[in-house]
């Protein structure tokens, strides 16, 4: 079964240029690390109708699932990755985001400010994941041992139910 994936930094300076993306390319490396594959990589501002747009048209496209964000999930104003994420899963996953808060918090007490989700839009998982490249990297370390499981019974995939 192949995990596909799209990564989406969310970030007003980086989308205009202002500022490197240093945590997509890092979560592009630590997908290549994995031996998923990374369907696209983009950039977008903290802008919650452009972040739910671009959730709907990577369900729609049927080639993504699992969509990974970095970025827009702190207390900021125009923080609204948490919202634009929940305004398009019709199931949460709150246990990926809960075990990442915790077990990040054992490094870094500021982790449990994380708002982040994770939900399933379509047959297509997205969770959200913290904006530094350090941060996305090791939250995806803390959950990528489960996320194969997750894929393979959102695509109701026959070898699902054994390894329950």
């Amino acid at each position: 079964m192949a995990i596909n994936v799209t990564v989406l930094t969310v970030s007003d300076r980086s989308s205009r240029g202002e500022r490197q993306d240093l945590s997509g390319p890092a979560l592009c490396e630590a997908l290549q690390h994995l031996g998923w594959s990374l369907v696209s990589s983009s950039i977008l501002p903290d802008d919650f109708e452009a972040i739910r747009n671009f959730f709907l048209s990577q369900a729609n496209s049927k080639k993504v699932n699992l969509l990974l964000t970095t970025g827009g999930t702190g207390f900021s104003p125009r923080d609204v990755t948490p919202e634009a994420t929940l305004a398009v899963i019709t199931k949460k996953a709150s246990g990926l985001v809960e075990k990442i808060r915790i077990e990040s918090s054992l490094q870094n007490p500021n982790a449990i400010l994380s708002r982040a989700e994770a939900g399933i839009c379509q047959q297509m998982l997205i969770v959200n994941l913290p904006g530094s490249p350090k941060g996305a990297v090791e939250a995806l370390s803390i959950i990528a041992s489960v996320l194969p499981h997750a894929i393979s019974i959102l695509e109701n995939s026959t070898d699902a139910d054994s390894k329950h």
